[in-house]
């Protein structure tokens, strides 16, 4: 599956009658969370309350009928997810399902829209009134047939409004076999280390940008509730966090590809973001180095190229040696791993890539390229 994604371009009247459509399909969902909590509905039942609906509100018509339905999966998708985390017997909270008050999004399936034959314009046919909008991207969507096109979403984001294009397709890439395994240790004082001794600089997105988001974020404290001003100062606000996530998200991407492409085989540390970050001395940095999005992507391109990716238990990476396996304890502030045993000297991030890359060999048994591992 692959999401194209393109910058609409229209008119005022236009955004805002996408705005409704959205505030149109939170109504929904939040009415179908609704009937599950006093009637615990199913997902069929949701899908048919969208008709009831639809008779009782005329806005609620409006809308295309796939659109209502998506709106449905949506509450419907919350749900699940709160009964396989009490299935699971997940620690802490279950997830309950909340009701919305942010939504940006609307969703339309198969119909209710129509996309014409240069590829670089959509036009909705449903009762909102968006009509027809220009699309501003690279891609070529003329080229692809229609029935590959599963789903479109209209997003609104803090610098525009967007249409994602969901297709059936599966991303193969023939990878050219290095015959080099590497093993890599996330950190914050460099992004990662591998078992080579090779570093990559933290960019630290977030602290960079930190002076200019306190500036933004008091002028906004010192507007007037309500008024328009405000509302500028709030947006303003919002494209600077949207920058820095769109920062993070590229160098996480363009990391994580070069990373795959260079090596046969890759093993990580299957670290604990969620309990890592209620150190509240740390918690900042660890969520601006975004060790899960890269890690997330590390998968997904191994994936495409067909090579295997090991996580292995954190324990005792950055105590053991290396070359001995001596147990060398050390505080976090110690960030050279000094031997007693074979007196081998190394960074300590260096020493725990080494030590992760050696248990993932020695716990798959790793000796080829075989087929992409579970992480």
């Amino acid at each position: 599956m692959l999401i194209y994604e393109y910058k609409c371009d229209g008119t005022q009247a236009q955004y805002a009658a996408i705005d409704e459509a959205i505030r149109i399909v939170q109504f929904i969902r939040n009415k179908c969370l609704r009937l599950w909590m006093d009637d615990h509905a199913n997902k069929n039942d949701l899908q048919c309350y969208c008709a009831v609906l639809a008779k009782e509100h005329p806005f609620v018509f409006s809308l295309n009928s796939q659109a209502r339905q998506a709106s449905a999966d949506r509450a419907w998708s919350a749900i699940a997810r709160f009964y396989d985390n009490c299935k699971q017997k997940k620690p802490g909270k279950k997830g309950y399902p909340r009701f919305q008050h942010d939504n940006r999004s609307v969703e339309y399936k198969q119909t209710g829209w129509k996309l014409d034959p240069d590829g670089k314009h959509i036009t909705f046919t449903d009762g909102c009134g968006i009509g027809r909008l220009r699309l501003i991207g690279s891609r070529d969507l003329a080229t692809r047939p229609i029935p590959a096109l599963m789903r479109v979403r209209l997003i609104r984001c803090a610098d525009g409004y967007y249409a994602q294009f969901c297709l059936q397709a599966q991303r193969r890439r023939e990878h050219t076999p290095t015959g080099k395994q590497v093993g890599i240790d996330v950190g914050l004082k460099a992004f990662y280390t591998d078992s080579e001794g090779n570093t990559v600089e933290n960019p630290r997105h977030y602290r960079k940008a930190e002076k200019r988001l306190k500036r933004l974020q008091r002028r906004l404290s010192r507007k007037q509730k309500k008024s328009k001003n405000r509302k500028k100062a709030r947006q303003a606000v919002a494209k600077a966090h949207l920058q820095v996530q769109r920062q993070r998200e590229d160098f996480a991407r363009k990391q994580a590809n070069t990373l795959v492409s260079s090596h046969d085989l890759i093993a990580f540390e299957d670290v604990q973001i969620r309990n890592m970050v209620r150190n509240r001395h740390l918690a900042k940095s660890i969520h601006d180095a975004g060790w899960g999005q890269f890690l997330a992507w590390v998968k997904y391109y191994a994936a495409m190229h067909n090579i295997p990716v090991a996580a292995v238990p954190p324990h005792y990476t950055s105590q053991n040696c290396s070359a001995c396996g001596t147990l060398v304890k050390k505080s976090l502030s110690v960030r050279t791993h000094l031997c007693t045993g074979c007196g081998v000297v190394l960074d300590r991030d260096h020493n725990a890539a080494m030590n992760i890359l050696q248990k993932a060999l020695s716990t798959v048994g790793h000796t080829g390229t075989d087929a992409p591992l579970s992480a």
